[in-house]
């Protein structure tokens, strides 16, 4: 029992350590995107190649002015960007990151826990995510950071129903609520995005909406509203909400990853002559590969496609994605009643 919490605590660092790390690195690669897609050059100055701006960025952070509006709530303006960040964190501790390593006669899975209802977790956190930028918004005493909040909640709390509507569809297939089942399942399968690429394509637009990503980006629109909702943050408490932005990315790749595409399984896996281990670091490796690839298609449709109004956003939140995933369900409701009678 000792080895096992040890184990967990271990799995529980790395997991932290590693959403962190590519949460900083996340920003330089939105800067060397940008810069090839604007056909500049980015960052070149801190080391080679620019590749420790993200730790000067951290410096910077860390060496800023800490201001706290005379006119704000003072605890409610430090809790909010320190509940974004807690929650933005919680969320990949029921994300399996591969499949078994075994170390003597002990066998450990690379996934912090597998409770029975996981995706249930990952929307509950989430959801209570919102409650950072609210919170932040709301108690900066800030007209403009206060209609940042409210966006951000609105937006998020119409693109939760079409999400877990999408869900839903998902979870009749599969049978379970589980994302180590639900991966477990693709191995021997095709993967999810064959059964189910209406659902994907409307998870995919959430998680844009979710994640506060461009053209979704209403709740800090700066030519609006300044800043949006961190209108008045500065320091580490401003780079909470920026940090927290990029593990949600981080994140909501992992799971679309693993909902929809395999997840850690890498394709013919059971004709790869490797050992056991050996195919399990492969399958991290794989994994963290497609996580990569959403992180970048985030980063190219912010460069490519501009931001909505926020008219727009509802239309499409409310009139489109909702009636699509309801289509959806009834789809694969009709699908799975005819395969069964077959």
């Amino acid at each position: 029992m000792t080895a096992f919490i040890i184990y967990k605590l271990i799995l529980v660092l790395i997991v932290f350590v590693v959403s962190l790390g590519i949460a900083a690195y996340s920003t330089y690669a939105e800067r060397k995107v940008a810069a090839f897609m604007q056909d500049r050059i980015g960052p070149d100055r801190a080391g080679p190649f620019g590749i420790l701006q993200p730790l000067a960025d951290g410096l910077k952070m860390f060496m800023k002015e800490e201001i706290l509006p005379s006119a704000s709530n003072k605890f409610l303006f430090v809790l909010g960007p320190s509940l974004a960040m807690l929650t933005a964190l919680m969320t990949g501790v029921v994300v399996p990151w591969g499949g078994n390593l075994s170390i003597g006669d002990h066998s450990f899975a690379l996934q912090i826990t597998d409770i029975n209802i996981g995706i249930l977790y990952v929307f509950g956190v989430v959801s209570i995510g919102v409650y950072g930028i609210m919170i932040g918004g709301w108690a900066s005493n800030n007209k403009y950071s206060m209609l940042g909040a409210l966006r951000a909640s609105s937006q998020m709390i119409s693109y939760e129903i079409a999400m877990g509507l999408a869900i839903v569809a998902l979870v009749m297939k599969t049978g379970t609520l589980s994302l180590g089942v639900m991966v477990h399942q693709q191995s021997n399968s095709l993967w999810n995005i064959c059964y189910q690429p209406l659902g994907f394509l409307i998870f995919l637009v959430c998680a844009f909406a979710e994640t506060n990503r461009t053209p979704f980006d209403l709740p800090e629109c700066e030519t609006e509203l300044v800043g949006g909702y961190h209108t008045e943050y500065s320091s580490m408490k401003l780079g909470f909400y920026l940090f927290a932005e990029y593990v949600n990315i981080f994140i909501s790749s992992a799971v679309m990853s693993s909902l929809y595409f395999g997840g850690y399984n890498i394709p013919f896996q059971s004709h790869i002559p490797v050992s056991p281990n050996i195919l399990s670091l492969l399958q991290v490796v794989f994994f963290f590969g497609k996580v990569f690839f959403f992180i970048f298609f985030f980063m190219w449709v912010r460069w490519t496609i501009p931001r909505f109004r926020y008219d727009q956003l509802m239309h499409l939140g409310w009139r489109i994605m909702i009636p699509l995933a309801i289509f959806n369900i009834l789809v694969t409701g009709v699908m799975m009643y005819a395969l069964g009678r077959m």
